[in-house]
């Protein structure tokens, strides 16, 4: 069976097809303009085969490139006509406004009639001959001269009436006669009488369409008539908003009809920016009203407004422009029943109410509307519900963030009731007590839509959020005492943990509403925690509570990557809780705190190589800084603590994939020494230095022992300079007798085993050290025999080195590459 379509339905799709064949003949003549354009520069005469060499062409000479325009003749052709209409235009207005008392009435009435008339008049002859340009200019000059027809008649004839009552009245005049000589033209003119009849003709009610300025004109004069008839009559903003949106209508109903391009796109534009303009001022009316009549009042015209967009949408042939003016229509009925909702109930049930209205928008989905109103209605209800959720997160921030203001403060007491404990340091937002309905409802549709596959999963991770957020503000708006908002919370955490394991183990894996619910734990964890800070006891026993929830947690494949760091995390809190709680000194509390990355390593150690122990042994290692920094005030306790971390770190040593933690270990041990040594106030470099070089000439050697290849400098480098630099800087400034002679000892036996054993880097650092030890023990005497030497025996002292150096320089180089073989022969 044929499925006939309605006559409307019809003619809108024969309009649409028309409106595309209009297009593609535009693009066809544009092409076959294109090729004769071709054709006519092929056909240029050509220089005759065998002329002979060209002779060189001057600038300005006929056929060069300079010759040629530069303007084609249409576009010259369009340019003179402008200018010539304007300048007619101009030399109108003046002899009507300056020139215009030399005449009596009747010689001014011949005058302009006579004129205007003649403009009017004379585009037909010349659209007869495809003259087309020309009588567009004179077209418009015959327009512009029934504008000054209506001014003079108001000035001879209608003085007395007013000036915006008279411009209401030419206005809509003018709209009619300038869309009437439009539509003329096209009946006057047969098809045959222009090249460029066809292209624009229109197919509409059989009328044509010559003249392309009459009747977008007129378009725009028409909404001028309404509005200035409003202002005329003192009209109020009820009834300007209702111009406005009359006028916009006018304009929907041009753009939808119309078959001539211009036209639509002006109506387009009008229907837009008139309709914009008043139900803006509509939905200020509203939302401003002072009681429910004036709301209901300029709800009606939010519903007009509506009206409107549904109209453009239902017959709109676009599915994107359908689709907001269906979203647009959705939000000013939402508008209105809210305004009136604001001035009929209390304050705190606004937004309650507009939100209801918002999700009632979405029964449109089982209505047989076209799809692009459904879906613009839908848009309409989302975008509802995005705002009512924004209206409720000041409260859900403030919830979250109040309690972190209680780390300035801790045990300072118990506060009155949740809400005093929240926002103690901030103001309570006005209407916030529907705040948990509105959250609960949009998590409810969010809900629903998930249950019916529709934005999966984001509609799940959604409604996650929303619920958890009505139920953390819940205790803050009932004012529920401090511990029932403590229990509140110390229920939602393992109750969040617990719909993460589920929704894991339904999905079969890591899922966006499980990961969303993990995180929607720790924060309630971190929330509860900085709002248990009041009181001593509460701060422990939450605390408590948390480390052993997440410690539990953990045992759960799909909750230990952050479960058991947030154990770590919340057992470091607690020891230091109970260090403060006890009395104890921070240094003290130190070695309470160290317990946590001892238990961290060997939880790491029992995972192997699973997810959860880098972060593991992350929250380990910031329990670890946690400790030093307790303990740097006390010297003793900080070696104390830097030797068990370097146990620890040791331990983990012990793992084939934690090699490199040994030389953590080391380091730990290293500095622990150290410090041991700064807290017995020993100041000998030695003592400090001659720990780490044994360490490091045993490390090379066994390192030359697993490679020979290696050279000495990487094996034993290191290792004596971290003693014979310090120790022979401490020299220079030591005034006694036995430091350097213990230190040319030693680098007298560095530099023996050097040349032994052929390494050089014992060699040179050595003989280096042990020559400047001999040159700081004989520096005195030095000093000694140049004060007892004339003044004039240095300079010629050092004139016989140089000179010396000179006459022996070729051999001096000889020794000295010599010397440097000998170097490179050493390994």
């Amino acid at each position: 069976m044929t499925n006939i379509p309605p006559p409307a339905e019809e003619l809108r799709f024969l309009d649409a097809e028309l409106r595309q064949l209009d297009a593609r003949r535009a693009v066809l003549l544009r092409r076959r303009e294109w090729l004769i354009h071709t054709l006519r520069t092929a056909s240029a005469p050509q220089p005759a085969p065998g002329a002979g060499p060209a002779r060189p062409v001057w600038p300005g000479a006929p056929g060069t490139v300079a010759d040629r325009p530069e303007a084609t003749a249409p576009g010259v052709q369009n340019v003179l006509l402008l200018l010539g209409g304007m300048l007619l235009t101009i030399a109108a207005i003046a002899f009507t406004l300056v020139g215009w008392g030399h005449l009596g009435i009747t010689g001014r009435a011949l005058v302009l009639g006579a004129v205007t008339l003649g403009a009017l008049a004379a585009p037909v002859g010349l659209l007869r001959r495809g003259l087309s340009s020309t009588a567009e200019s004179v077209a418009a000059l015959g327009m512009a001269l029934t504008v000054l027809d209506a001014y003079a008649l108001h000035e001879v004839a209608f003085s007395g009436i007013g000036g915006l009552g008279y411009a209401a009245a030419a206005s809509a005049v003018l709209s009619a006669a300038w869309a009437a000589y439009g539509a003329g033209t096209g009946l006057l003119v047969p098809p045959s009488a222009t090249g460029l009849a066809a292209e624009r003709s229109r197919a509409r009610a059989g009328a044509r369409v010559v003249l392309r300025l009459p009747l977008p004109l007129a378009v725009v004069t028409a909404h001028l008539p309404l509005l200035l008839w409003a202002l005329a009559v003192d009209a109020g903003p009820h009834a300007l908003t209702a111009v406005l949106l009359v006028t916009a209508a006018a304009d929907t109903a041009v753009s939808l009809r119309s078959a001539h391009p211009p036209v639509r796109v002006i109506g387009v534009v009008g229907a837009c920016g008139t309709g914009a303009v008043g139900v803006l001022s509509a939905g200020w009316l509203c939302w401003s009203a002072p009681g429910p009549g004036a709301a209901a009042r300029a709800a009606a015209l939010l519903v007009l407004a509506a009206a409107i967009a549904l109209t453009a949408a239902r017959f709109s042939p676009k599915p994107e422009a359908a689709l907001c003016a269906a979203l647009s229509a959705g939000l000013c009925l939402v508008a209105g029943a809210g305004g009136v909702l604001r001035a009929s109930l209390p304050g705190e049930w606004t937004v309650p109410g507009c939100l209801a209205l918002g999700i009632t928008l979405l029964t449109a989905v089982k209505t047989p509307l076209p799809r692009p109103l459904r879906q613009g209605l839908v848009g309409a209800s989302l975008v509802v519900q995005g705002l009512a959720v924004l209206w409720a997160l000041p409260l859900v921030a403030g919830t979250l963030l109040g309690p972190v203001a209680w780390i300035e403060r801790p045990w300072s007491g118990m506060p009155l009731d949740t809400r005093d404990a929240v926002f103690a340091n901030a103001a309570w937002p006005s209407y916030a007590a529907a705040a948990p309905l509105v959250l609960a409802v949009v998590a409810g549709v969010l809900a629903v839509a998930e249950r019916r596959a529709v934005w999966r999963p984001t509609a799940g991770t959604g409604a996650v959020v929303l619920r958890w957020a009505a139920i953390i503000v819940i205790p803050v708006v009932l004012e529920l005492p401090h511990v029932a908002g403590l229990v509140v919370l110390g229920v939602v955490v393992p109750a969040s943990l617990a719909f993460a394991e589920r929704a894991r183990r339904v999905a079969g894996g890591p899922s966006a509403p499980a990961l969303t619910a993990v995180l929607l734990a720790l924060v309630t964890s971190a929330v509860l925690a900085f709002l248990s800070l009041a009181t001593e006891p509460g701060t422990i026993a939450v605390l408590l509570a948390l480390t052993v929830l997440f410690g539990a947690a953990g045992t759960r494949s799909g909750l230990v990557v952050f479960a058991a760091p947030a154990a770590l995390g919340y057992a470091t809190a607690l020891a230091c809780a109970t260090g403060a709680s006890a009395d104890w000194q921070p240094e003290h509390t130190a070695l309470l705190v160290l317990a946590v990355p001892a238990v961290a390593a060997l939880v790491a150690a029992r995972m192997g190589g699973a997810a959860a122990t880098v972060p593991v042994e992350g929250a380990g290692t910031a329990a670890a800084l946690l400790s030093l920094a307790l303990a740097v005030t006390d010297l003793p306790v900080l070696a104390s603590v830097l030797s068990l971390c370097g146990v620890v770190a040791a331990g983990t040593a012990l793992r084939p994939e934690r090699r490199w933690a040994g030389h953590v270990a080391a380091a730990l041990f290293l500095s622990a020494t150290w410090v041991r040594l700064a807290a017995w106030d020993v100041t000998t470099p030695e003592a400090y230095t001659l720990p780490v070089t044994v360490a490091a000439l045993a490390v090379g050697y066994l390192h030359r022992r697993r490679d020979p290849s290696a050279s000495s400098w990487t094996a034993y480098a290191a290792g004596l300079s971290v003693t014979l630099v310090p120790s022979l800087l401490a020299v220079w400034g030591e005034p006694h007798w036995l430091r350097p002679l213990l230190l040319g000892t030693a680098a007298l036996t560095v530099t023996l085993v050097g040349a032994r054993f052929r390494l050089q880097a014992p060699l040179v650092l050595g003989g280096s050290v042990l020559a400047l030890v001999a040159l700081h023990e004989l520096a005195p005497y030095i000093a000694q025999v140049v004060g007892v030497l004339p003044r004039w025996a240095p300079p010629a002292l050092a004139g016989l080195v140089l000179l010396a150096l000179g006459a022996t320089y070729e051999q001096r180089l000889r020794d000295a590459r010599r010397l440097r073989e000998a170097l490179g022969r050493l390994r």
